[in-house]
């Protein structure tokens, strides 16, 4: 029988590459690893890594073993999550990610509402930008996902897996220096920043504004990429470029030196909180859905 407690070794393992590097991860001694680790080949009945020098290297039966995994572990969590507050256990546990204007605006406002109705459930916050947020829930290391995808774009079956809740839509307003020709302009076609330089987002923003800007005809001259919205004001602020950025970006940063417009064609992005089904039964995870949420409505 392969236990979960033996699945936790043998991604710890495959994902840091050794036994020793395994057992700092996890807490515990490099021979207890690798007693785990005999037991679920024994379970399994087949070798499920090979030895290359000091480092581990999954066969094809670790590989498989690993890719369920993450399923076979978000649904033994989800279990005893659900079972425990059946028994009237008051606690609780969720792991939320978030892309960072979702950290400084939605997350602030649920996080303290879920502390004021639910004080035993403990949450914890990382931020990561989608689709590496998206691949973290996917893979067990988080329960809930704030994620945004832009309207239009092709990739619409990319969570057709999950549990969505929509919480937003987050339209894109242009950030001008000061002094800028357009500075005072109520909105501005895209196509009037044609000539401009650009200060770009992470990657998915930067692709996406790509693909907006050629659409207006024109290819932007990115001179600065960055995936701190308080970097992107201060290089615009400082009259270095022009930039487009999301609502929530602006609410959460000092437009210092920099002035927002509108922005026509309107770009907006879909803003949502994702979790697999398994989890969304989870009675902390589906309070902490509830309150991002009613953030969202504020």
């Amino acid at each position: 029988m392969i236990e979960a407690r033996h699945l936790r070794v043998l991604r710890a393992v495959a994902g840091t590459g050794s036994f020793s590097a395994a057992a700092r991860e996890l807490g515990c001694t490099q021979p207890a690893v690798s007693q785990q680790m005999k037991a679920l080949e024994h379970s399994a009945g087949t070798p499920l890594l090979v030895r290359t020098g000091r480092e581990m290297r999954l066969t094809q039966a670790g590989e498989a073993l690993v890719r369920h995994a993450a399923g076979i572990l978000a649904g033994l969590t989800a279990a005893e999550e659900e079972v425990a507050a059946i028994a009237g256990l008051r606690a609780g546990r969720v792991r939320l990610v978030s892309f960072p204007s979702g950290s400084s605006t939605l997350v602030p406002t649920a996080l303290a509402a879920m502390r004021a109705g639910h004080p035993g459930t403990r949450i914890s916050l990382v931020e990561a930008e989608p689709p590496r947020s998206v691949e973290m829930l996917r893979e067990g290391d988080c329960d809930v996902a704030l994620a945004f995808r832009y309207a239009g774009t092709p990739d619409v079956g990319e969570w057709q897996d999950l549990v969505v809740r929509p919480l937003l839509t987050d339209r894109l307003v242009g950030l001008v220096p000061e002094g800028h020709r357009l500075a005072g302009a109520e909105r501005v076609e895209m196509a009037d920043l044609a000539e401009e330089p650009w200060i770009a987002g992470c990657p998915r923003c930067r692709r996406h504004l790509v693909e907006v800007c050629e659409g207006a005809g024109f290819t932007p001259r990115i001179d600065f990429a960055t995936d701190d919205y308080p970097a992107v004001v201060g290089l615009v602020g400082a009259g270095l470029g022009v930039a487009v950025l999301p609502e929530l970006a602006v609410e959460s940063v000092r437009t210092k030196g920099a002035r927002t417009v509108a922005v026509e064609p309107a770009v907006e992005r879909e803003v949502v909180a994702l979790t697999l089904p398994d989890l969304a039964r989870v009675p902390a995870v589906a309070a902490t859905l509830a309150e991002l949420e009613r953030a969202a409505g504020r």
